[in-house]
Formats: structure tokens, C-alpha cells, sequence
């Protein structure tokens, strides 16, 4: 078997409404693989380009938002990619938005913003579930992760 390897990374997108966490999920193009899955935005790392540079290079392109706040989430998801007999490491990403309205690219055909319960239950892999409900954990903590992980 092959080394695990990071080549993929995990974001999720979310904005405050009176008060509310409202996270962003974006639902693939007819088409497409993985056509009409409910997910973050996620994108393959490009050469000379580091996970979290990823995250914001997506962020753009899968949605025309620009970061107000950034975060490195302290969960690694992972899954087995059978073709390949590879295990993918994804680091998992937080990005606070200001805006409400979003460009979408050719990969979506649809989004939606809904509170963390709605969102999670709309997420098909077990991953991506992990993935939000540790973002929601940090952006509820007392304690200083935010601080801690935040990308400058």
C-alpha cells in the first residue's frame, strides 16, 4: 500500500445571521463526479501551493467570496481511495464570510446557507460531517482555539 498523502483539502464556509451560524453548502453539477452531493467547497492542492492557500484560492473561485476570518480546524478527515489503493489525508478549513450572495462556478449548481443541524444532515460522508460539527465546536469554544488556529 501506499503512503497516506495530502492532495485535497476540505473548507467550510460560514457567516453570522442575527447572531446564528449560517454555514454555506454548495450541491455538484449534473455531470460532475459525485453529481447532486451536498458538500463544502474542497479543491485539489496545486504544485507550490500550501493547504490552507488551497483553501483560499477555492474559496474564490467555487463561490467569488473573500475571506474575513480564517481558520485551521483541528481535524484531519480521511478516506480511502480504492483505485488508487491510496489513503488521502484532507485538512479541514474555516472561513467567516461577510457576504450573503455568491458567484457560483460550473463544479455547483445550487447553495444554500442553513444553521449547523441542517447542514450537517444534508452532508453524505461521514468526514464531512466530522468536519462541520468540529467547525461549529471551535466557533463555540471558550477557549482560545480560534486564537490559536487562525490563518493570518
Amino acid at each position: 500500500m501506499n503512503d497516506p498523502i495530502v492532495r485535497v483539502i476540505d473548507l467550510y464556509i460560514y457567516r453570522y445571521e442575527n447572531s446564528e451560524i449560517k454555514f454555506l453548502l454548495l450541491k455538484r453539477s449534473k455531470g460532475r463526479i459525485y453529481e447532486d452531493l451536498w458538500q463544502g467547497v474542497t479543491g485539489k492542492i496545486e504544485d507550490n501551493e500550501s493547504p490552507w492557500e488551497t483553501a483560499i484560492r477555492e474559496l474564490n473561485e467555487e463561490t467569488g467570496l473573500k475571506p474575513h476570518k480564517a481558520f485551521v480546524v483541528d481535524y484531519v478527515s480521511k478516506f480511502y481511495e480504492h483505485e488508487k489503493g491510496r489513503i488521502n489525508l484532507i485538512p479541514v478549513f474555516a472561513v467567516e464570510v461577510k457576504e450573503k450572495k455568491i458567484n457560483l462556478s460550473k463544479e455547483h449548481s445550487r447553495y444554500q446557507w442553513l444553521n449547523y443541524k441542517n447542514a450537517k444532515k444534508k452532508l453524505t460522508w461521514r468526514g464531512q460531517k466530522k468536519g462541520i460539527k468540529e467547525v461549529f465546536k471551535m466557533l463555540n469554544s471558550t477557549n482560545d482555539r480560534l486564537k490559536w488556529s487562525k490563518i493570518s
